[in-house]
Parts: structure tokens; sequence; C-alpha cells
């Protein structure tokens, strides 16, 4: 008779049970408001960003005409007579992406295509992190990188100068290889082995299955992966400002001084222009530019994704 008094009662277990369920409840209520509050948090964030990035870009054009600023071929802010030509600018970005994407790709999607088809597990294991490692590196280190090493061995091949587009378009080009070899992976990985197997069973070698079955089938994933790494080489800073150089130009040489949009935005940031001059705002302007640029390169990637998607 004592052992049983120690046990709970049936009303005891029945009261404890609508106690927890209380608690649940007030824990499923709470978790969707905090998950809307972090939601809401990175929007407003967005909203903000834009917001000032609008704004200044307004002020700078109530003192610099729209009309120069996209169709003058020079850019020098800070002379005696100020020009605000973009498209300098604008011309050693793309000069500094396009190398890189010439580099990413093949190799990028090269290592992809090693991982997911030719690669065991273990290896696959190995490799794989050891790849996504260059993702970590910092991106001053890499810009060292370029100046001190890239541009001297170069130096022995072309006739470079100490800053150039070449040297920190190479190196943008292996920061960004992970990018592309692990969406590129993670895409031929999600074509089901039933497609390989039937393409085997018709006696396709493994080269043909890889090119000829699997990457058609991952072409969504590989595709946005390509147009992703070129969003970031176009946003890189810290390569370009180490080892490109800070002389914008129209002209299209790959071997001589050159000035990205983010690289002035950085030597501007630096102090070299007072707060509240032309100059000053002009750096909202150029990184208006660059987001319009990324903004659109990320729609272009998700309209391909939906566009080449495969169900399965």
């Amino acid at each position: 008779m004592t052992g049983n008094s120690d046990k709970p009662s049936i009303s005891d277990l029945i009261k404890k049970n609508h106690q927890n369920r209380r608690g649940l409840k007030l824990t499923e209520k709470a978790i969707p408001t905090f998950l809307f509050i972090c939601a809401f948090v990175s929007v407003l964030t967005t909203v903000g960003i834009i917001f000032t990035l609008l704004r200044e870009t307004f002020t700078f054009f109530e003192e610099v005409s729209v009309v120069e600023f996209f169709t003058s071929l020079e850019w020098y802010p800070m002379g005696g007579n100020p020009s605000f030509g973009i498209w300098p600018l604008i011309n050693g970005t793309l000069m500094v992406t396009l190398i890189a994407v010439v580099v990413a790709i093949p190799l990028g999607l090269g290592s992809a295509i090693f991982l997911s088809e030719y690669a065991s597990e273990r290896v696959r294991k190995i490799v794989k992190p050891v790849l996504e490692v260059l993702a970590g590196i910092p991106t001053i280190v890499y810009g060292f990188f370029a100046l001190t090493f890239v541009t001297p061995l170069l130096r022995h091949f072309f006739d470079l100068q100490i800053f150039n587009a070449l040297s920190p378009g190479i190196v943008v080009g292996i920061m960004i290889i992970p990018m592309i070899a692990s969406l590129s992976e993670d895409a031929m990985n999600a074509v089901p082995n039933s497609i390989r197997e039937g393409a085997f069973a018709l006696g396709s070698t493994r080269f043909e299955v890889a090119v000829k079955v699997v990457i058609p089938s991952a072409l969504s994933g590989i595709i946005s992966s390509f147009v992703l790494a070129f969003s970031r080489a176009i946003g890189e800073t810290m390569i370009v400002t180490v080892a490109g150089g800070a002389s914008p130009t129209a002209a299209i040489d790959i071997t001589s001084s050159i000035q990205t949009m983010t690289a002035y935005i950085v030597q501007v940031s630096l102090g070299d222009a007072t707060f509240g001059s032309t100059v000053y705002y002009s750096i909202y302007a150029v990184g208006m530019t660059l987001f319009v640029f990324t903004l659109a390169m990320n729609v272009i990637a998700g309209v391909i994704s939906r566009r080449f998607r495969e169900e399965y």
C-alpha cells in the first residue's frame, strides 16, 4: 500500500499533461513570431541599404549631370576640372571579372565533374573540403598573393606593369572556383543514378555520361553557379584594390593599371574626400551602379534556374 501511494494518480497525470501542452502551445506560438522578426529585420536592412544608396545618389546627381555620368569616358573626380564618367570604372571591373570567369569556369566545372562522376567517396570527402578552404581565405591575403607572387611570376612572360588587370583577375578567378565547383557538384549529384545507369547500359563511357547526360540534366544549377560567381567577382574589393591599381581608364589593356568600382569606393572611403563633397557623394553613385549590376546578375541566375530546371 505504501508503494502504491507514492505513484501519481490519474488526475495528476492528466493535469501535468495539460500543463505540458499549454507550454508547448506557447512555444509553437512564439517560434513563428521569432522567425517573422528575423525575416523582418533582414528585409528592413535591405530596404535601409537601398534607401541610403538612393538618397545619396540623388544628392550626387543634383551636382553632376546624369548624361555625363553615363556617357563620359573620363573619371577624374579629384582634379581641378573634375570629370565623373563611370565607364572607366565599369571597364576595369568588367576586365577583371571576365578574366576571373575565364579562369574559374573551366577549373570549377572540371572539379565538379571529377568530384561528382569520377572520385570515390573517400577521395570526395578529402578533396571537397580542401577545395572549399579556398573560400575561407581572407580576400586581403589573396590581394597580397596577387601582388607579391602572381604579378612577378607573370612579368617573366608578359610586359606587365606592377599594377594591372591580369594578375587580380586570375586570383579572383581562383577565389571563386569553390563557388562554381560546390554548386555545380551539388546540381550534378541531384541527377538520379537511374539516368546514369541507363546511359551506361547503352554503352556510353563515363566521360560521355558526364558531358552528354549529367551536365545537360544539371544545367540549371550549373549556369546559376556561373552567374553567381560572376556576381561575386564583380563585387570583389580587396584583391583589386591591392593588385589592380588606381588608374581608371576606358582602354582595354589587361597589362596596365586599372581601377574598379569597388577599389574606387575604398580609395575615397579612406579619407581622400571631405564629407559632403561631390567626390564623397560619388561613392554612393558608384555603389548604386554596382548594386544594379549584382542585382541584375542575381535576377538572371533566377530566370535561368527556372528556365532550365529539370524535375525528377
